[in-house]
């Protein structure tokens, strides 16, 4: 049994459209939701192929789309000519990095801390609604 797999855009469409992705995420959540609109009223599909690419790329609900794409790491940018200069960039582009890596670490532990506070209360009222419906009983 042979697999086939969807035929790859050629390589000026992929050009194109990671131009017009780039463009768009530069311009923000808005550039997005007014393409999108006007794909709707030009062309329906077009309008619902950029929803969903919205939603599939989390675009549609996260904060910054630009941060996104200029939080990669190993983002090769160009070089000044100064290698002290690109030295320290690199290094502090490297800091700024481990920083928002051990930022979102801390917010990620603080939602589970909350998530499990929360849960522990529901079943602490769960426990105590049933130690008292076995009282009144």
């Amino acid at each position: 049994m042979t697999t086939t797999t969807a035929p790859a855009l050629p390589a000026e469409a992929q050009g194109w459209f990671r131009k017009a992705e780039n463009w768009l995420d530069d311009r923000g959540k808005g550039a997005w939701i007014a393409a999108m609109v006007l794909g709707f009223i030009f062309f329906w599909p077009i309008g619902l192929a950029l929803l969903a690419y919205m939603i599939w790329s989390k675009r549609m609900f996260n904060g910054s789309c630009s941060s996104r794409r200029h939080a990669h790491r190993g983002h090769k940018f160009r070089t000044s000519g100064n290698s002290a200069f690109d030295a320290y960039k690199a290094d502090t582009l490297r800091r700024l990095e481990d920083e928002q890596e051990a930022f979102e670490s801390f917010l990620n532990r603080l939602r589970d801390a909350k998530d499990k506070q929360e849960f522990d209360q529901f079943m602490d009222d769960r426990k105590k609604n049933a130690d008292g419906e076995d009282a009144a009983a």
